[in-house]
């Protein structure tokens, strides 16, 4: 679990209920039926006519990074990949045959799978490259859907505004009803700059590091397979991944 995430969410959301308080304002005050349905139903319609499908549910599939990193241990996968390299400088490349099966990471299973058929480096190198490129892609767009919506959300909220404001002035003459369609003016614009600024904007920036900090993971993978191939010294291959580390 991501603190830092949650942390900021709550801070986020609380300053805005919190300075509204000490204003003398009432949470009762930033509920709104209608504005809540223009801006939050405007947004999502407008990035789902955006965005295809696979990319979309991707999207939500992915939302769990902003939360719970994915698992990412460069000292542990240094580790195996020097054992490999130890292992084919005793037995051949044919020795890592064993771990493809074991191997849970794809991309690493691959590389190795490559080895053991005894491909060049150059070839292992660009037919992992692309695999890399392709995810990292992938996840990029994906990320992409989040910053959408908070492209949209400003603006909706401003048309959300707009109807409040349309609502008013059909209604001057009936002193009753002006009350809730200024409200819904105002509310649907905090609701869209707030939703865009406090929420999807962050969600795509958290999302995009993550997607980076993945494919970093992944190049690790890559330069220890291409050494191996290269049959470099395991403790020069240790020497040379341990740029990968952290600080």
């Amino acid at each position: 679990m991501d603190p830092l995430s949650v942390i900021g969410l709550i801070l986020g959301v609380a300053a805005v209920l919190g300075g509204n308080w000490l204003e003398g304002g009432h949470v009762n005050s930033l509920l709104n039926g209608p504005a809540i349905v223009i801006v939050f139903g405007g947004t999502l319609g407008a990035t789902m006519l955006q965005t295809p499908p696979a990319v979309f549910f991707y999207a939500v599939k992915m939302l769990k990074w902003v939360f719970v990193a994915p698992p990412i241990d460069h000292k542990e996968q240094i580790k195996k990949i020097v054992g490999w390299s130890a292992l084919a400088r005793r037995e051949g490349l044919l020795g890592l045959e064993t771990f493809i099966g074991e191997e849970s990471d794809p991309l690493a299973k691959k590389g190795l799978q490559l080895l053991v058929d005894g491909n060049e480096p150059g070839m292992i190198r660009d037919s992992l490259e692309v695999e890399i490129y392709a995810r990292q892609e992938r996840d990029l767009v994906a990320a992409k859907v989040y910053e959408a919506m908070g492209g949209y959300a400003p603006t909706v909220g401003i048309i959300g505004a707009v109807m409040g404001l349309i609502h008013v002035m059909q209604n001057l003459s009936d002193p009753a009803k002006l009350g809730s369609g200024i409200a819904t003016a105002f509310v649907a614009t905090i609701y869209g700059v707030g939703f865009a600024n406090l929420v999807v904007l962050p969600i795509a920036n958290k999302l995009k590091s993550r997607a980076q900090a993945y494919s970093q993971a992944r190049e690790l993978i890559l330069e220890g397979i291409i050494s191996i191939a290269e049959g470099e010294n395991p403790r020069n291959i240790e020497m040379k991944l341990t740029g990968f580390l952290d600080g």
